[in-house]
C-alpha cells in the first residue's frame, strides 16, 4: 500500500492563477492597465506518504540584504481606529508618525475577511470602491508613493485563510460549502452558531478567534487564494511584502495536540478533504469507519495530521511560487503562533519548517503577553534559533495602553534577547493613547537615555 505523499510541484500551477488573472481582465505586467477586518490548488502528486517532504520546487531564502537589523515594523488595521487607507489626509499622518517611532516597515492590512480595499476582481471590492469615491484616488498608490519617499517599506497584509464573519465572501461562491472547515463532528464551520462552537461542545470548548476559515486541503480553495493574492502583486508592483496572516487552521480552547488522542474538536474533516487524504495517501481514514465515522476513533491519526498540516505548508509554497514570478525581490512573511509545539500540533502551522525551507523570508510570532518572564523565555528561544535574523517578535504594545512603561520594558526584553527587530501591534492602538504614544517615540529618538514613564 502507497504511503508517501509528495507535496505537489507549486511551479507548475502558475499558469492557473495567470490564467484567472487574465480573465479578470488584470495583466500581470502593469497596474495602469487594470480596471479601476479580526487577526490554491487541489491536485496533488499521487504516491507514497512522507511528511518531510519538501515541496518539489525548493525556493530559495532571502536575499539578506531585504532584512536588516534594528528593524521596527507597524501593524497598521483596515478596520480598526485609523482606517487609514479610507482617508488620504490619514495617510500622510501614517508616514510621519511611522518616521516618528523609528519604524522601518509598514504592514498595512489590505485583504480581511474576504475583502478588499485595493483594485480587485476576485475578492469584494466594496471597501476600495468607497474609498475611490470619498479620495478620487487608489490609496494604497499614494501611500506606496509616501511611504518609499520616507524611505518607509510597504507590505500588503492579507488574512489568508479567515473570513472573518463574512459567510458572503465571494471566495465562497467559487468554492461552495466545501472550501470551509468542517469539525470533527461532522459541522461545518458555516453552520456555528453565531460562528462558535455549537452544544453541547460549546460548554466544554470556545473558538480562540471566531469566524468562519477556509480549508487548504479542499478542492479549489488554494488556487483561488494564490489567484487572489497574485492580482494584488500584480496590480501593485510598488510592493515590498506581502504578509500572511491566519495562515493557519482556527484554534479551539483548549487545544489539543492534535487527532491522535481522539479528544477535543479539531477542523478538516470534510467529505471532499478526507477523500483527497485517502486517494493521495492510499490510508483508510481519518475515521476507522468510512461509511460511520467516529469522532472518538482517528486511523492513522499521525499521518492525517501530518497531511493536515501539509496542505497549509503547500499554500504557502505556491504562494511564495507566484511571489517570485511576479516579484523575485518581495518579501514574504507570515504573521505566526509564538508557541511553536502548539502551532505545529494545534493549528496545522510548521512555520518553522517555512523559514528552514526558504518558503518565507520573515517570521513574525505574535508574543502577546502581559507576563515579562513568558515574553523573555519565547523571545531568547527565537533569538537563539536557527534562521533567528529571520524572526522579529510582534510585542502586544496594545495591552499597556495604560502602562507604557511595561510596553518598553518587553521592547528592552526583546532586544537584549538579540531579536534583530519587532513588529509593534498596533498602530491604531498606540496614537489611539497618548501616554503610550508618547513613551514610544521618547524611545525611539536615537540619542534617547533608558525612558522611565510614570503609571497614570
Amino acid at each position: 500500500m502507497p504511503t508517501r505523499f509528495v507535496i505537489a510541484r507549486v511551479g507548475r500551477h502558475l499558469s492557473v492563477f495567470v490564467t484567472v488573472l487574465l480573465l479578470s481582465g488584470c495583466q500581470p505586467a502593469s497596474k495602469g492597465d487594470a480596471p479601476p477586518a479580526e487577526p490554491a490548488n487541489d491536485a496533488t502528486d499521487a504516491g507514497d506518504f512522507d511528511p518531510d517532504a519538501a515541496p518539489e520546487t525548493q525556493p530559495q531564502g532571502p536575499t539578506p540584504e531585504l532584512l536588516i537589523e534594528g528593524g521596527r515594523g507597524l501593524w497598521v488595521l483596515a478596520e480598526g481606529s485609523q482606517r487609514v487607507l479610507e482617508d488620504r489626509a490619514k495617510i500622510e499622518r501614517l508616514v510621519t508618525e511611522a518616521s516618528t517611532l523609528a519604524a522601518t516597515d509598514l504592514f498595512v492590512q489590505v485583504y480581511r475577511g474576504g475583502r478588499a480595499w485595493y483594485d480587485a476582481q476576485l475578492a469584494d471590492r466594496g471597501p476600495y470602491d468607497a474609498l475611490l469615491e470619498r479620495n478620487g484616488l487608489d490609496t494604497l498608490d499614494l501611500l506606496l508613493e509616501r511611504a518609499h519617499a520616507s524611505g518607509l517599506r510597504v507590505h500588503a497584509w492579507v488574512n489568508v485563510l479567515s473570513l472573518s464573519h463574512n459567510t458572503d465572501a465571494p471566495i465562497l461562491q467559487i468554492v461552495g460549502r466545501d472550501g470551509v472547515l468542517v469539525d470533527r463532528h461532522g459541522r461545518s464551520m458555516l453552520d456555528y452558531p453565531n460562528l462558535e462552537v455549537p452544544p453541547p461542545d460549546g460548554n466544554y470548548y470556545r473558538m480562540g478567534t471566531r469566524g468562519v476559515y477556509l480549508d487548504p486541503g479542499a478542492p479549489g480553495v488554494r488556487e483561488r487564494l494564490v489567484a487572489t493574492f497574485a492580482e494584488l502583486l500584480a496590480r501593485y508592483p510598488g510592493l515590498d511584502g506581502l504578509h500572511l496572516d491566519y495562515i493557519r487552521h482556527p484554534g479551539a480552547l483548549p487545544f489539543v495536540p492534535g487527532s491522535r488522542f481522539g479528544v477535543g474538536l479539531d477542523f478538516g474533516y470534510g467529505a471532499a478533504t478526507r477523500e483527497r487524504f485517502r486517494h493521495e495517501t492510499g490510508l483508510a481514514g481519518p475515521f476507522l469507519g468510512a461509511d460511520q465515522p467516529d469522532a472518538g476513533h482517528i486511523a492513522y491519526a499521525n499521518e492525517w495530521d501530518d497531511w493536515r498540516r501539509a496542505q497549509v505548508t503547500a499554500l504557502v509554497a505556491e504562494i511564495r511560487s507566484a511571489c517570485l514570478a511576479l516579484r523575485p525581490g518581495l518579501i514574504l512573511s507570515a504573521a505566526v503562533n509564538s508557541y511553536v509545539d502548539r502551532a505545529y500540533l494545534s493549528l496545522a502551522q510548521d512555520w518553522k519548517r517555512w523559514l528552514e525551507e526558504g518558503l518565507i523570508d520573515l517570521a513574525i510570532p505574535m508574543v502577546y503577553t502581559l507576563d515579562d518572564r513568558l515574553f523573555g523565555y519565547q523571545v531568547q528561544h527565537f533569538a537563539s534559533a536557527p534562521g533567528r535574523e529571520r524572526i522579529w517578535p510582534g510585542i502586544g504594545v496594545w495591552l499597556f495602553a495604560r502602562h507604557p512603561q511595561a510596553a518598553l520594558d518587553q521592547i528592552g526584553i526583546s532586544r537584549s534577547a538579540g531579536a534583530p527587530g519587532d513588529v509593534l501591534f498596533s498602530y491604531d492602538s498606540i496614537v489611539d493613547s497618548p501616554a503610550l504614544w508618547a513613551a514610544l517615540v521618547a524611545a525611539a529618538s536615537p540619542d534617547a537615555d533608558p525612558v522611565t514613564v510614570e503609571t497614570p
